[in-house]
């Protein structure tokens, strides 16, 4: 508890006292936000935010990792496998994104990389990911990740490897990169106003950090000679590390929403977007909750789901558009809604779908009890 409580306070002090350090040397470097021009497309009136610091995640992935490790050292929990796991996804993610928006300051124009190569970016990461999550087995065979479909736990009739080991690595590898860059794109989509991703992340990876606590309370170890708890323990691999370091970026994202919030000081840019999303998938893929984190992580579905459907409308009705502007929250712009009204009305969103996931997560446990 003490490495858990550690690791947030620090990762909040640190974003929330130093982000004015980084804003002047952002000023000095010219990471400065690039806004679209009408030109490039029908956007709500951004231009006040032209020059605006931008590349802010460096400042929360940074505190993650001091909080990290800092608290779990001070605890005498050294890291485990499973929480530099979750930093390499952030971090990876967070490095595709810097690239990206490096290239739109360098250039002074609203593109940074085409859309297959970012891709092609986080499936470098996430592949090798893949690979180590299901290597370095315990004492009792656990490893990092499992080879199934998981839900609140794993799903035994939906192993990849009752095809064959060579098959079953193929297939795993691509289910788990999938969900990285559906993730890790999914984020970044939804970060279009002020505070709108770095918000509705602490919702998210907060109830993450919920889940895994209740998954290191009910840890099978623990639980093994109790009859009735057979069925209902958890066999994730280091739960309270997982606890520990998705609390560390709740706490840097917290410090840093103070400074990101309506009107913005500083945005985190993509290398802060992406690395929400890599931590989303590798909390998701860690804590066997995969498809879990489609409800608990609902509020990033809204943005690109509503790009999606405007795509599909436009060619299935020959031109016309289902949104005035996609993704769904330049539509609520368009129609007159002030972004505070938005961002706040996201947040709630974002808030009931972290609740009713903890809560669905909570009685399927009631249920094998």
């Amino acid at each position: 508890m003490r490495s858990l409580l550690t690791a947030a306070a620090i990762s909040l002090a640190f974003t929330l006292f130093l982000t004015p350090v980084f804003l002047r040397l952002f000023r000095r470097w010219g990471w400065g936000q690039i806004i679209r021009t009408p030109e490039d497309g029908n956007i709500p009136p951004h231009e006040a935010k032209r020059g605006t610091p931008t590349m802010g995640g460096v400042i929360f992935i940074a505190g993650t990792l001091i909080g990290y490790f800092i608290g779990t050292y001070a605890g005498n929990f050294p890291p485990t496998i499973s929480g530099l796991l979750v930093l390499w996804m952030m971090v990876g993610f967070g490095v595709v994104g810097f690239i990206d928006d490096y290239m739109k300051v360098h250039r002074q124009r609203s593109l940074g990389l085409t859309g297959w190569r970012k891709i092609l970016g986080q499936v470098i990461v996430i592949v090798p990911w893949a690979i180590v999550s299901l290597s370095f087995p315990t004492a009792a065979g656990q490893t990092p990740a499992s080879p199934y479909v998981s839900f609140f736990r794993d799903i035994p009739v939906l192993s990849f490897m009752a095809l064959g080991v060579i098959v079953g690595w193929i297939l795993y590898i691509i289910w788990v990169t999938f969900i990285g860059v559906a993730w890790s794109n999914s984020t970044n989509v939804t970060d279009g106003l002020d505070g709108l991703a770095a918000g509705s992340g602490i919702f998210t990876v907060a109830a993450m950090s919920l889940i895994t606590f209740w998954q290191f309370q009910q840890r099978c170890t623990a639980v093994d000679l109790v009859p009735s708890f057979q069925t209902a323990c958890y066999g994730t691999r280091d739960p309270l590390d997982l606890t520990i370091v998705s609390a560390a970026f709740v706490g840097a994202l917290v410090g840093f929403l103070w400074w990101n919030a309506p009107k913005a000081q500083i945005f985190m840019g993509d290398v802060g977007s992406m690395a929400i999303g890599g931590v989303i998938a590798a909390m998701s893929i860690l804590s066997r909750t995969e498809i879990l984190a489609v409800i608990v992580a609902g509020v990033f579905i809204i943005g690109p789901g509503s790009v999606i459907l405007q795509r599909w409308y436009f060619k299935l009705t020959k031109g016309k558009r289902l949104f005035l502007m996609s993704p769904f929250h330049h539509h609520l712009e368009m129609r007159g809604w002030a972004e505070t009204t938005i961002v706040v009305r996201m947040w709630i969103i974002a808030g009931m779908l972290a609740v009713t996931g903890v809560g669905a997560f909570y009685v399927e446990w009631l249920a094998r009890t």
